[in-house]
C-alpha cells in the first residue's frame, strides 16, 4: 500500500506515530521559512508541514508543487498549534521527512474547492475532476448509502435480487425506445428497457414470489432537471398480494430510508384519491409541506355577468395569508407568471381582504362587497389575505392554479427543506385520451389492474375507468409508482382491445406475457422508485444530475467523451445500415 492511514483519520491519538499519506494537493501556503500543503483524498484534508531550517531541500521540493498533484508524503503526527476544529484532522498536521511525486497534474480548468468558479458545461466536460469535490463526493457516498440501505430492507422481507435482460423487444405504448441493430439478425433491432416490467411479471408467473432489482432503465425523451436518458429505479414485484400489502411493504422501505439516512422518523403515510389530489392541490403530486388548498367558486361567481368565468367550466382559488397588502406590481408579476406559455393561463383575479374588513379586488365592476365576502367565507380567509382565482377548462384551470399554488410556496417559504411529507396518491385513471391519434393511451402501462368494480366500463366507458395504481409522492416530488398486474388473459385483451391493438397486434409485442398467463398465473403486483430522485430529495437538490457520478446534460450528450458519436462505415456495413445524409 502506497498510505498508511487516509487523509481524513489522524487525530490526537496518532501524535508521534509515523505514517505515510497519498494524495491531491488541494493547496500551499509559503510563511517564510515553513511551507504548508494541504493533502487531500475522499476521506478528507491532512496539513503537511515542511521546514526550511531543518530540511531545505525538502522545503524546496515541496514549494515546486503544483494544484492536484499527486503525491506520497512520510512523516511523524504533530499536535498543531493552531488547530481547526472544522476539519477532521485538524488538530493534528505531519512534519514530513520524506515527500515523492506520484504523478504531475496541469492546471485544472476550474478550482476543486466545495463553491467552484466552473460552469455546468466546463464541470461536465471534465467531470473526473468536479467529481474530486466535496458536494459531489458527498452525493455519491449519499448514493451508495441508499443503495446498501435499500438492499438490507429488501433482504429482511425475503426479496430476491435478480438481474433482468438489457437488451429486449421494442414495445408501441409508454415512451420512446433507445433501439440497437443486431448483426447476427440483419434488420431487427432490440430495445433497451424503460422497465424491466414484463419480466419481474414473468417472475412473478416462475413463482420466485419477491422480487427486486436497482436497475439502470432507458428511455429516449426529452431531458428536465428530474430525467435523463439512463435513469436507475429500485423494481420491485410480489405475488399474492393486493393493493394495501404493497402500501404496507414499502411505506416500511421509506421508513428504513428515512431512519438510517437522515435520522428522521415518519410515521403518517395519508393517501389521496387522484381526483381529489387534482381537485384540491391540481396536480397528481401535491406537495403537502403547506395547505392553500383550492376552493371551487362556480356557486358564487357564474350567472354574474362577468363573462370570464360565465363561460368557463371551472372557477378556482387559493387563499395566500397574510399577503392583502400586495403591491400592484407583485400582483402584476403572478398575472405574468400565470401567463407564460408552459403554464397557459388568459389571466389572474385577485380580492384583497382589507385590513378593515373590506375587498379590494379586481372585478370590482361585476361583484360588490357583499358578493366578496361571500367568496371570503368560502375561502375562511381573514383580513389582510389575498385571495387568487384562475378560470376556464377543469383540467387546465386545476393545473395553472397547481403551478400558481407552489409559486406562492416558493414566494412565502413555505417548502421546509427539513419537513418530509409523503404520501400515497391512488385510485389514478386507467386511460387517457390522445386526441392527435383518437384512441386511449394507457396511463401507467398496458398491464395496470383495472378496479375490480370497473371492469365491465372497459367495455362501454373506458374513460371512466380507475386503476388499481398508485404513486409515492414526497414534498411534491413522485419518488415512486405502480400497480396491482392484470393476470388474468381474458381482463388482459380486454385492455389490448381497447389500446387500439388487434389481436394479431396484441399476440406479435406481448404474446410470450399472454401466453405465461395460461400456466398458473398468480395474482401479483409490484411499484418501482426513481432512486436517483430519491437520492436527490435526501441530499436536498431539484435536479438528478448531480447524483449520477457521470450523467448526460441537457442535450443527452456526454460531452467529457463526446457521446453520441458517428460509427465507422465498417460498423454500418456489417450491420447493413445506412445514414441518410440530411
Amino acid at each position: 500500500m502506497l498510505r498508511s492511514h487516509t487523509c481524513g483519520e489522524l487525530n490526537m491519538t496518532h501524535i508521534e506515530t509515523k505514517t505515510t499519506l497519498s494524495g491531491w494537493v488541494q493547496k500551499s501556503r509559503d510563511l517564510g521559512g515553513m511551507t504548508f500543503i494541504d493533502l487531500r483524498d475522499r476521506y478528507g484534508i491532512t496539513q503537511l508541514v515542511f521546514n526550511l531550517e531543518t530540511n531545505k531541500a525538502l522545503c524546496m521540493q515541496a514549494r515546486k508543487l503544483g494544484r492536484e498533484f499527486v503525491i506520497q508524503a512520510k512523516g511523524v503526527v504533530k499536535e498543531r498549534s493552531n488547530k481547526n476544529l472544522k476539519m477532521l484532522t485538524g488538530e493534528v498536521e505531519i512534519f514530513v521527512d520524506e515527500l515523492t511525486i506520484l504523478n504531475k497534474s496541469k492546471v485544472p480548468p476550474f478550482t476543486i474547492e466545495n463553491e467552484t468558479d466552473g460552469g455546468d458545461e466546463l464541470r461536465m466536460k471534465y467531470r473526473y475532476l468536479d467529481l474530486r469535490r466535496n458536494p459531489l463526493r458527498e452525493n455519491m457516498e449519499l448514493r451508495h448509502r441508499m443503495s446498501i440501505e435499500t438492499r438490507k430492507y429488501m433482504d429482511s422481507q425475503n426479496f430476491f435480487e435478480i438481474e433482468t435482460p438489457y437488451l429486449i423487444k421494442s414495445t408501441p405504448e409508454g415512451a420512446r425506445d433507445f433501439v440497437v441493430p443486431s448483426r447476427m439478425n440483419q434488420n431487427q433491432f432490440y430495445a433497451l428497457p424503460q422497465s424491466p416490467q414484463t419480466f419481474k411479471q414473468l417472475l412473478m408467473v416462475s413463482g420466485f414470489d419477491r422480487y427486486y432489482q436497482i436497475v439502470r432503465c432507458f428511455r429516449d425523451e426529452d431531458l428536465r432537471a428530474d430525467r435523463q436518458p439512463e435513469f436507475t429505479q429500485i423494481d420491485c414485484e410480489m405475488t399474492f398480494v393486493e393493493q394495501d400489502d404493497i402500501l404496507d411493504t414499502f411505506e416500511g422501505l421509506a421508513r428504513h430510508l428515512f431512519k438510517t439516512i437522515k435520522d428522521v422518523e415518519i410515521t403518517d403515510f395519508p393517501r389521496i384519491e387522484y381526483a381529489n389530489a387534482m381537485k384540491y392541490y391540481g396536480s397528481d403530486k401535491p406537495d403537502i409541506r403547506f395547505e392553500m388548498k383550492f376552493v371551487e367558486l362556480n356557486d358564487v361567481a357564474k350567472g354574474k355577468g362577468f363573462k370570464v368565468f360565465d363561460d368557463a367550466e371551472l372557477v378556482v382559488g387559493i387563499c395566500a395569508e397574510r399577503c392583502g397588502e400586495y403591491s400592484r406590481k407583485q400582483l402584476d408579476q403572478l398575472t405574468d407568471f400565470v401567463r407564460k406559455p408552459q403554464i397557459g393561463a388568459k389571466g389572474l383575479i385577485y380580492v384583497k381582504c382589507n385590513a378593515d374588513g373590506t375587498f379590494k379586488s379586481s372585478v370590482d365592476k361585476f361583484f360588490d362587497q357583499e358578493a366578496l365576502k361571500i367568496w371570503a367565507a368560502k375561502f375562511d380567509a381573514r383580513p389582510g389575505d389575498l385571495l387568487l382565482v384562475i378560470s376556464g377548462d377543469t383540467e387546465k384551470a386545476q393545473k395553472q392554479l397547481g403551478e400558481l399554488r407552489l409559486e406562492m410556496g416558493n414566494r412565502l417559504e413555505l417548502k421546509d427543506q427539513k419537513s418530509f411529507k409523503p404520501l400515497w396518491v391512488v385510485d389514478f385513471p386507467l386511460l387517457e385520451w390522445n386526441e392527435d391519434a383518437k384512441r386511449f393511451h394507457a396511463m401507467h402501462h398496458p398491464f395496470t389492474s383495472p378496479k375490480t368494480e370497473d371492469v365491465e366500463m372497459l367495455e362501454t366507458t373506458p374513460g371512466k375507468v380507475r386503476a388499481n395504481a398508485y404513486d409515492l409522492v414526497i414534498n411534491g416530488v413522485e419518488i415512486g409508482g405502480g400497480s396491482i398486474r392484470i393476470f388474468d388473459k381474458g381482463v388482459q385483451q380486454k385492455m389490448f382491445k381497447v389500446l387500439g391493438f388487434t389481436d394479431e397486434e396484441a399476440q406479435t409485442q406481448f404474446g410470450f406475457l399472454m401466453n405465461a398467463f395460461e400456466f398458473g398465473a398468480p395474482p401479483h403486483g409490484g411499484i418501482a422508485f426513481g432512486f436517483d430522485r430519491w437520492v436527490a430529495l435526501f441530499g436536498g437538490s431539484d435536479s438528478i444530475r448531480d447524483f449520477i457520478a457521470f450523467p448526460k446534460n441537457n442535450s443527452g450528450r456526454d460531452v467529457m467523451i463526446d457521446s453520441p458519436s458517428k460509427i465507422a462505415e465498417e460498423q454500418l456495413d456489417e450491420l447493413k445500415l445506412k445514414v441518410v445524409k440530411s
